[in-house]
């Protein structure tokens, strides 16, 4: 490629903040795979924040920059899967779509397509625009994707406080991540915490069923997994929580040995695997490091921690949750789907087109 920037080319970051800031430019944070994509006429290239191009993987992304980006461009943005008839963004399908086999990436980029969310113009033409104030690269990454169609979209922007803030409350549910806040002089600058972004945090109280243990010994735990009961009864996988420091992996591994059990009976065991329910023994094999070993302890589910987590992805925790307090005056039966907050409902496909 021929551009003012040339890949690869690592994005700029944002580092998070309790509370939205005044005097920014606010956008919703997309739930995706961060790319920063390059097209010289007919040459494109989808890089991703490991620097690593993505280009196989989204073909129909390829032909949608074909179709909707100037001849010469750099545009920073995301790859998402959106799930209009649930109403949601699927990660999940999108990390399906990193696949080596190139007739599944063919028949996945039928079965779920991908779509790119700009929000940041990098250069254009012989232009290279990273020095100029983000208020100038919005206009004119507007200005450059005027007639852009789906499954290219620009996403909204908005440099009022209240519109932000409403955006908060509204947009998680249409299954965004919260907001990123820009100041409006900033000039771009790769691998910089530079953005801040503010992200929805609650509490749930959860049964814990199982551990894993530490790498470093086996006396120490690793991680201790979480369960909420449906509304069968059934104690479902919800994720994990596992930032301790050391001494208290030890501690935490003495204090577990009596609740240790067998997984006969055990909400998660073998049966429950086969017939499908949702247990953490399905992942025992996991698709992103072959060879680690992901197998667990079982516990009697007697104990109860309160957790922080972010938002739920389906019935999990889109990202690992973090230590609160254990809670022993809770019954473990009460750890239930209820006591989640649930987002105001709001159609995806209005956030998509709307700027």
């Amino acid at each position: 490629m021929d551009l003012p920037i040339n890949p690869p080319v690592k994005p700029m970051l944002a580092k998070p903040v309790a509370d939205i800031p005044p005097g920014q430019i606010y956008e919703p944070k997309w739930d995706g795979f961060r790319s920063i994509v390059f097209r010289d006429g007919a040459e494109v290239e989808i890089g991703s924040r490991n620097e690593k191009p993505m280009t196989r993987y989204f073909p129909e992304v390829v032909e949608a920059v074909l179709a909707n980006f100037p001849d010469r461009a750099v545009i920073d943005g995301e790859v998402i899967v959106a799930d209009t008839a649930r109403n949601t963004l699927d990660f999940e399908a999108l990390q399906q779509r990193i696949h080596p086999a190139a007739s599944r990436v063919k028949l996945l980029s039928e079965q779920t397509p991908a779509g790119f969310v700009a929000f940041d113009l990098l250069a254009i033409g012989d232009e290279d625009l990273t020095e100029r104030p983000f208020a100038e690269r919005r206009a004119r990454l507007e200005e450059a994707l005027a007639g852009a169609k789906p499954p290219v979209y620009v996403t909204p922007a908005t440099s009022d406080l209240e519109t932000a803030r409403r955006w908060f409350a509204e947009f998680e549910g249409a299954g965004l991540d919260g907001l990123i806040a820009k100041l409006p002089d900033l000039v771009y600058q790769p691998d910089k915490r530079v953005m801040t972004k503010i992200k929805h945090h609650r509490t749930a109280d959860c049964v814990v069923a199982g551990y894993r243990v530490h790498k470093s010994a086996e006396n120490r735990i690793g991680s201790l997994l979480l369960g909420l009961y449906d509304e069968r009864g059934v104690l479902a996988s919800v994720g994990v929580i596992g930032s301790f420091p050391m001494a208290v992996r030890e501690e935490l591994f003495v204090e577990l040995q009596p609740l240790v059990t067998t997984f006969e009976g055990h909400p998660w065991n073998w049966a429950a695997h086969e017939s499908g329910e949702r247990t953490p023994r399905k992942n025992e094999v996991s698709r992103w490091n072959a060879g680690k070993d992901l197998s667990f302890v079982p516990l009697h589910p007697d104990r109860v921690v309160e957790v922080r987590y972010d938002y739920m992805e389906g019935v999990r925790f889109r990202h690992t949750a973090q230590f609160e307090r254990w809670r022993p005056d809770r019954d473990p039966r009460s750890c239930t789907y209820e006591q989640l907050e649930r987002p105001v409902r709001f159609n995806l496909a209005e956030v998509l087109t709307s700027r």
